[in-house]
């Protein structure tokens, strides 16, 4: 059975944080302690967490499905960032970050992330944006290859707390 993309609705809460909660771990270094990675997960990654970025008029979330299962997800966040580091960064306005792009170990390497990649894109687009950034692990060099052959340049870098592990990102940006 094909994969299947659909932008998620306010039913799916539960659904993106079983996904993001099996994946977030794969981004980070193996230096993050687990603790940081857990208390990340109950904090941003809950499905009450994801009930409210469903219900938030800035946010679009889309959800990869095979046999009725969901195996990955994306959230496209539109506006200007709130953080300092990353406005300074960005050389494209107006802008969109996408803030997730997960896919569930096991179903890596069959197109999935570009599928959802080029969904999440084309909706910044039609909702206004000239250009989308990401924040990546810059230990993360599955990722980056990922999101450089994806056409996100590095054009700065930031930090991401989790748990009480200070990591350093690379922003990266692609004008659409």
């Amino acid at each position: 059975m094909p994969v299947s993309y659909r932008q998620a609705g306010s039913d799916d809460a539960d659904r993106l944080a079983l996904v993001a909660a099996a994946t977030f771990a794969l981004a980070c270094p193996p230096h993050t302690p687990a603790a940081g990675i857990q208390h990340f997960i109950v904090t941003n990654l809950s499905e009450e967490a994801f009930t409210g970025y469903l219900a938030d008029d800035a946010r679009m979330l889309f959800v990869a499905e095979l046999d009725g299962l969901p195996v990955g997800y994306t959230m496209v966040v539109m506006g200007e960032p709130g953080d300092a580091d990353v406005a300074a960064a960005l050389t494209v306005r107006p802008t969109a970050e996408l803030s997730k792009c997960y896919v569930v170990s096991g179903h890596h390497g069959l197109g999935i992330a570009a599928e959802l990649m080029k969904v999440s894109v084309e909706a910044a687009a039609a909702r206004g944006a000239s250009g989308i950034w990401l924040g990546v692990n810059n230990e993360n060099a599955r990722a980056n290859r990922f999101y450089e052959k994806n056409g996100f340049a590095v054009v700065g870098s930031k930090t991401f707390l989790v748990g009480t592990s200070l990591e350093n990102d690379f922003v990266r940006e692609r004008r659409l």
